[in-house]
């Protein structure tokens, strides 16, 4: 029998639109067992995971305009924009308590994607236990320049993105016959070379791998948005995305803004849904809730 992954890209504050996607499987009673995630994306499917509906959109709309959680003087008082232990430690043990046992327990399998600083390489990690390897999932929202550097298992890691943002070839290579992949850009959007990349070549020096793949991560995102594309067309992924250009920014501070994306996921999601069933309903590794 065939086997499914559920891919989810990153991208900050526009991870809102995935919110909306997992929110409606989790009202469809539509749980799959094989998750990638990056960034963001891996932050949003912890809750997904535990069934916790909702709760990436009271964390996100609810915080974002809180100064603990996301601000540009963060940069120079902590070395981040996003207030990582707030969003790590805060929300999910006082503020908007994580089922910890909950996610230990599931029959999910999650694999966090961040980059490795000294190889400039992707590290595919296994989320079993949040209260253990949730540090893995911390490294792949670190995102460079604007997030510190975490260090685990000897390694220097940060964000996902500049190294793999979207993990289709390696969902392919770990052996799944299909693939949802959920996206945060539009339909046709085409990344183009970071305008920060002079700044991350002076402020990353010391790793040189790291600020080579970020100097080519345009090529390489967009390389694997036409794979993921070409296997669409051979019925073997469904992409999910917004229809037009996300107008949220990735440290967007505006609620209304992040609850109208939300609802935009939301309603693409259920829009695809019939055609998700079609392609993988008899995939071994989804679970049916009633």
């Amino acid at each position: 029998m065939a086997k499914v992954s559920l891919i989810l890209e990153g991208g900050g504050m526009r991870g809102l639109y995935t919110s909306g996607v997992l929110d409606c499987f989790l009202d469809r009673g539509l749980v799959f067992q094989d998750i990638i995630g990056v960034s963001a994306g891996a932050c949003n499917s912890v809750s997904y995971i535990t069934g916790q509906r909702g709760r990436n959109l009271d964390i996100n709309a609810g915080f974002c305009s809180d100064k603990r959680y996301v601000s540009i003087s963060g940069l120079f008082t902590r070395g981040s924009i996003f207030n990582m232990d707030f969003l790590f430690d805060d929300i999910p043990n006082k503020l908007l308590p994580f089922d910890y046992e909950k996610f230990k327990n599931a029959a999910c399998r999650l694999t966090a994607v961040s980059t490795d600083c000294a190889t400039g390489r992707a590290v595919y990690t296994p989320i079993r236990d949040m209260t253990t390897d949730g540090i893995y999932v911390r490294a792949s929202s670190s995102i460079p320049l604007v997030s510190p550097i975490v260090e685990v298992d000897g390694k220097q890691l940060v964000d996902g993105g500049p190294s793999d943002s979207i993990p289709i070839r390696y969902s392919v290579d770990s052996g799944f016959d299909m693939h949802i992949v959920v996206l945060t850009r539009h339909t046709g959007y085409e990344k183009k070379k970071s305008r920060l990349y002079p700044l991350c070549k002076l402020a990353l020096r010391k790793f040189p791998n790291l600020v080579d793949s970020i100097k080519n991560r345009h090529l390489v995102y967009n390389e694997s948005i036409g794979f993921a594309e070409e296997l669409e067309k051979q019925n073997k992924a469904l992409i999910i995305r917004p229809k037009q250009p996300v107008e949220v920014s990735r440290f967007e501070k505006n609620p209304d803004n992040l609850r109208k994306l939300y609802q935009k996921g939301y309603e693409d999601a259920a829009e695809k849904f019939k055609d998700i069933m079609a392609l993988c309903g008899d995939a071994e590794n989804i679970i049916y809730n009633a």
